[in-house]
């Protein structure tokens, strides 16, 4: 037996391309005194991940080239020798791209399968769920009746944002690529409306949506989207800024062509990282857990099989392609 590991072969010019990594066979780890070793069920891919393929400044450092790739895991642990961690544990742990991985319990959360389904940890109840949940209560601050609009509206983010709002009483309305995705928002996940920027028709369809403007914008996208958006923010109304995936490839997509709204209107942009607010996690974890338990909160999976086919995967991620929260299943 080998453990099957994903590793960073080289740093995007331009966009990523599966060249950009390298399928390489390892040895499976063994526990040392205060360590266990997983053996890991699904990978989450995130947006994150392409900020961390590059060399530069940034809020955590990069990934290392030759290294395997980062990432976050759930999985079973088969061997310990760690005093809180048993054979048998179902955990989560950044561990990487890999069939295996090693720990000495720094950053593991130990899941319950019987709670909510496994694959519900690197999701909705986990670091986009968090996200959400952050983003939303903290910076954005909606009060029923407001209108809460999000972009990416059909991904692992975006649909608990909107799903938040909508328990919260506002109107909650969602931006995605699509009609596939936008019916899906609405119908399944209860939004008030959701507009397909692909549709060509992003000014109108904005303006149809939100007749009473915008209070509360949680932007994953950047680019055109907040662009758009920003034509309908209300006075004192509040962004939170989670992320830009449409420059990730193309810095120069993300200008701001509107920036005298952000005076006019007294907005408050709040661009934040969920690992600064480490102290919200627990009691965020807790209440998706039993939303999601409670069948309150819905979500969606996109599931790739097998390690070998993460990277093409997380290309289409970048792509949006992918429909609710992207995995790769391992086992």
């Amino acid at each position: 037996m080998t453990n099957l590991q994903i590793l960073l072969a080289s740093r995007p010019q331009g966009a990523v391309s599966e060249e950009n990594f390298r399928l390489v066979e390892g040895d499976i780890p063994h526990a040392d005194e205060g360590e266990f070793v997983v053996r890991n069920h699904y990978l989450s891919l995130d947006p994150y991940m392409r900020g961390r393929m590059e060399d530069s400044k940034s809020y955590a450092a990069s990934a290392v080239v030759g290294a395997v790739m980062v990432g976050t895991t759930v999985g079973e642990v088969i061997e310990s020798q760690h005093a809180k961690f048993k054979v048998g544990d179902f955990v989560e742990t950044r561990t990487g791209w890999q069939h295996y991985g090693k720990s000495n319990g720094g950053g593991t959360r130990r899941l319950d399968p019987g709670f909510v389904p496994l694959t519900a940890y690197l999701g909705t109840v986990g670091m986009p769920g968090v996200t959400a949940w952050v983003g939303l209560n903290e910076h954005g601050k909606p009060k029923a009746g407001e209108t809460v609009v999000v972009s990416a509206a059909s991904g692992a983010v975006g649909s608990t944002v909107g799903q938040l709002a909508k328990l919260k009483g506002c109107r909650a309305v969602g931006i995605a690529g699509g009609k596939a995705k936008c019916d899906y928002v609405v119908n399944e996940l209860g939004f008030d409306a959701c507009v397909d920027y692909k549709a060509g028709n992003l000014d109108a369809d904005l303006k149809a949506a939100c007749p009473s403007g915008v209070d509360v914008y949680f932007d994953n996208v950047g680019g055109t989207v907040l662009n758009g958006v920003l034509a309908y923010m209300n006075a004192f109304s509040r962004i939170a800024l989670c992320g830009q995936i449409s420059g990730y490839d193309d810095p120069a997509a993300l200008a701001v062509k509107n920036f005298r709204a952000f005076l006019v209107n007294r907005i408050n942009l709040r661009g934040f990282i969920v690992s600064d607010h480490l102290d919200l996690w627990k009691t965020a974890l807790a209440e998706l857990g039993q939303l999601v338990h409670d069948g309150k909160i819905k979500y969606r999976e996109s599931i790739a099989e097998g390690l070998e086919n993460a990277p093409a995967a997380f290309i289409g991620l970048l792509k949006g392609q992918n429909f609710g929260k992207q995995l790769v299943k391992l086992i």
